[in-house]
């Protein structure tokens, strides 16, 4: 759900940029401030990173984002009339999204492109996110500079606000890390981790959405329900998947967040046991045990733990992840997941052999499993989420000296 710039000084509740909105600005007759630009003609496609368009998207991403709007005429900064910026096709918008890209360091990701009007009154408009990645800068030869806004203005930053703006992104950081520890720690708490291992994990919006509000039953019980097919396109049926041992349709409140509950309640299903959650803030929890899991052979000790199951508590949670991201207009997430062990006995972690059977021949007996943390980036196609999905289950098996992975392929196109 969009809420911009031309929402606010409109007066409209957060939705859909509207051809609508743009009629409504010009006979209001809407001035240029910081966060709303009016510009009469798109830069065209060759030679884009020459143009004043990777400078104007650095100066909103510096200024905490904003909207810039390609086929409207202004005087003296106030809109005045539409003008049509002719055809704007999908190879012209990719060249918008390179060029935010690849001519801003560092680069400027999640433009929201929306065309808008019919013959005649074509526009185009260009969502700039707020980011915590500034200074974002402008390379011209052997200079740089770091553009800001200014009122109705696009100007250079000083020394001293640059200064400032790096010490802003590094504030920043540290409390992201810090947030997203605490969550995990959260999460963690009273986990018989000195009886079995658990995997734990969780992710958390990097900025957070200004408009965002209390989550109702209804919503997260709608969130938690598309997860699964999401995750199955992960990893399919092969493992275990704790999206299968919580309560999807019944979440429960909890401090700011609905919390789907275990259901594997009973002593023959507790090695399944599970929890999960969505937060008002966009996060996303998962706590599953790992260890002690039955099999073919009878029940495991709880120091060993199957990677596929690793691959599907992944694929669950960023599944989850995926589904939360589409429903509050994406962003970037941090992450963080841990495989918890606390007893005496080494972990070992298991994979399968040929015949699919248990194999622990080239596994490394581990005293901790090392936290993989990483930045998700959700304004992606499929294909590119998907490979974010192996990346994090790797780093994960890898550890335990498992090479492959069996359940989360690699796409064999650009599409999955």
């Amino acid at each position: 759900m969009d809420f911009t710039s031309l929402h606010r000084i409109l007066g409209h509740e957060p939705g859909p940029i509207t051809d609508q909105m743009i009629d409504e600005a010009v006979t209001q007759g809407v001035v240029e401030t910081d966060d709303l630009d009016w510009k009469r003609e798109v830069p065209p496609a060759r030679g884009l990173a020459s143009t004043d368009f990777p400078k104007d998207v650095a100066a909103m991403a510096n200024s905490g984002g904003g909207v810039i709007v390609y086929g409207v005429a202004e005087a003296q900064k106030a809109a005045i009339d539409r003008n049509d910026i002719g055809e704007v096709d999908e190879r012209h918008e990719s060249s918008l999204h390179s060029a935010a890209i690849t001519a801003v360091s560092p680069p400027v990701f999640g433009l929201k492109l929306h065309r808008l009007g019919q013959e005649g009154t074509r526009a185009l408009v260009v969502v700039v996110p707020a980011s915590v990645d500034g200074p974002h800068l402008i390379y011209r030869g052997e200079y740089f500079g770091a553009p800001i806004r200014n009122d109705a203005d696009t100007v250079w930053m000083k020394e001293r606000q640059i200064e400032a703006t790096y010490f802003a992104r590094f504030e920043e950081r540290r409390f992201g890390s810090e947030a997203l520890d605490g969550l995990y720690d959260d999460v963690l708490a009273g986990r018989d981790i000195d009886e079995r291992a658990w995997l734990i994990a969780v992710a958390r919006p990097r900025l957070s959405d200004p408009v965002r509000q209390r989550m109702q039953r209804d919503q997260a019980r709608q969130l938690l329900g598309q997860a699964p097919p999401w995750a199955l396109t992960f990893a399919g049926r092969g493992c275990i998947h704790p999206l299968e041992n919580v309560d999807l349709l019944n979440p429960r409140p909890g401090l700011r967040r609905w919390v789907a509950p275990n259901t594997a309640t009973s002593e023959s299903q507790r090695w399944r046991e599970a929890w999960m959650s969505v937060h008002d803030d966009g996060s996303v929890t998962l706590a599953t045990a790992i260890g002690g899991h039955r099999g073919s052979e009878g029940t495991l000790p709880g120091n060993r733990i199957s990677s596929s199951s690793v691959e599907g508590a992944v694929a669950d949670l960023m599944g989850l992840l995926r589904v939360m991201a589409d429903q509050h207009g994406g962003g970037d997430y941090q992450v963080r997941i841990g495989i918890e062990w606390a007893g005496a006995e080494r972990l070992v972690m298991e994979t399968v052999d040929t015949f699919g059977g248990r194999f622990d021949g080239g596994s490394i007996p581990l005293a901790r499993v090392t936290p993989v943390r990483s930045t998700v980036r959700t304004d992606v196609d499929s294909f590119e989420f998907v490979h974010q999905v192996r990346d994090l289950a790797l780093d994960l098996v890898n550890q335990g000296g498992i090479e492959n992975l069996t359940q989360i392929t690699k796409p064999q196109t650009h599409e999955i």
